[in-house]
């Protein structure tokens, strides 16, 4: 399965899975563990729990379910990120209304898709909430301007070269350098050439912010990095 890489410092994303049916809880640790450069380090059943596990577990990103009890859920977001303003929350949620959103982005939500999200998805919204940016599922068609924060153009000075933009797509998939090096047939010292080159066009300061700026650029009609591949939103899938 693709998913984003995760941050070069700590190598892996350590993800806490705050939800309240058990079988949603263990799709998202099969998502979660199964995705590459994340790992699964707690599912508090409990809302009472999940502040105390965060603090054990010291997870990198908490995913959230937010439905019908979604007053208490943030709540605990709050005193999550008042408490742990490292860690970066992304909402899982049943509703696609607009006052919702708003509601869920001030208590210090950085990330709000929908329960039928895909994976891939899901990794990219994680990586980026941890990078500042804050993600709003494509599926949402309507979500007033203060929900989420307008994207930039991307439009680098110096345009990426077809390689580059090879490269980057590569890197929206997750994939290592030795990986990238073998889908495009170049060497991994190549690779890095690349990832370099890209970053300074970008003016990104790593990996995590280059792919943060991709898709925070990604809902923006002027968004002309050259990246063909990050135009179309994932296709959802059933969690």
């Amino acid at each position: 399965m693709s998913a984003p890489l995760a941050s070069a410092t700590r190598g892996v994303t350590r993800v806490l899975l705050l939800a309240d049916a058990p079988v949603l809880r263990r799709g998202l640790v099969s998502m979660i563990n199964e995705t590459a450069g994340m790992q699964s380090v707690g599912t508090p059943g409990e809302l009472r729990r999940a502040l105390t596990l965060v603090e054990t577990a010291r997870p990198d990103a908490v995913v959230v379910e937010l439905g019908a009890g979604r007053a208490a859920t943030l709540n605990v977001v709050r005193d999550l990120r008042r408490r742990f303003p490292r860690v970066a929350v992304v909402a899982l949620a049943t509703s696609e209304d607009p006052a919702v959103v708003n509601e869920a982005v001030a208590a210090g939500v950085r990330g709000y898709l929908m329960l039928n999200t895909s994976p891939t998805l899901l990794g990219w919204a994680i990586l980026a909430a941890r990078a500042g940016r804050t993600v709003v599922d494509p599926q949402i068609r309507r979500v007033e301007p203060s929900a989420a924060p307008v994207g930039k153009p991307l439009t680098p000075e110096v345009p990426l070269t077809r390689r580059e933009q090879d490269v980057l797509d590569e890197l929206l998939q997750g994939q290592s350098n030795r990986q990238i090096g073998r889908n495009l047939f170049i060497s991994e010292d190549t690779v890095k050439s690349h990832v370099k080159a890209i970053l300074r066009k970008l003016g990104a300061r790593d990996r995590a912010h280059a792919v943060s700026l991709v898709l925070s650029a990604r809902g923006s009609a002027s968004c002309t990095c050259g990246a063909h591949a990050v135009t179309a939103a994932p296709a959802p899938v059933e969690v």
